[in-house]
């Protein structure tokens, strides 16, 4: 700084003989006041300027660690995700064969109950066909031996006649007083 301030004071520019003017020359003016400036900014400034940039690079460096910090965390989530979906995948994969599995039981279930339950009502069928057949039979025999009855009854009717009658009746007699003389 020393050596800048020297060059102001004994720089050639002032005049030697003690007059005190301006300088009009803008171009020298503006250089001789930017490099005194900038040589003041430089001594006293370098400190602050330093610490400035060394801070700026500690703030810089820090926002690198936890971004690298960040993508290594997102990088592990990331491949938990995955393994996650892949268990997943594998999960709904053994539910889907499970599930086919249990529909074909299933089906199969349900076609033997259809079968038996058929069968069952075939049974059915039969055994109401049977006893229908065995109630028809009966019917048409009480008719048959209702209708014998009747023309057996006819015949006798028109064979019977009194002496018939009587020697029925007395034939009946007959048979009862053999038993009952057997019986004592």
């Amino acid at each position: 700084m020393k050596n800048i301030i020297n060059l102001v004071i004994f720089s050639g520019y002032w005049p030697i003989a003690g007059n005190f003017g301006l300088n009009t020359n803008l171009l020298e003016t503006n250089l001789i006041n930017l490099s005194v400036v900038v040589g003041l900014l430089v001594y006293f400034g370098k400190g602050v300027l330093n610490n400035l940039l060394s801070n700026r690079k500690q703030t810089i460096l820090s926002t690198i660690k936890d971004a690298e910090e960040r993508y290594n965390e997102a990088t592990d989530k990331l491949n938990q995700a995955r393994e996650r979906l892949e268990r997943a995948k594998v999960k709904a994969d053994e539910i889907r064969v499970n599930g086919l599995s249990q529909i074909e039981r299933e089906k199969k279930e349900l076609i033997n109950a259809a079968d038996e339950d058929s069968k069952r009502l075939e049974d059915s069928k039969n055994a109401t066909i049977r006893f229908e057949e065995q109630r028809a039979i009966e019917q048409v025999r009480q008719q048959v031996s209702r209708l014998a009855l009747e023309r057996a009854l006819e015949a006798l009717n028109k064979r019977l006649n009194s002496e018939l009658h009587s020697r029925v009746i007395d034939y009946h007699i007959g048979l009862l007083r053999a038993m009952e003389s057997t019986s004592d």
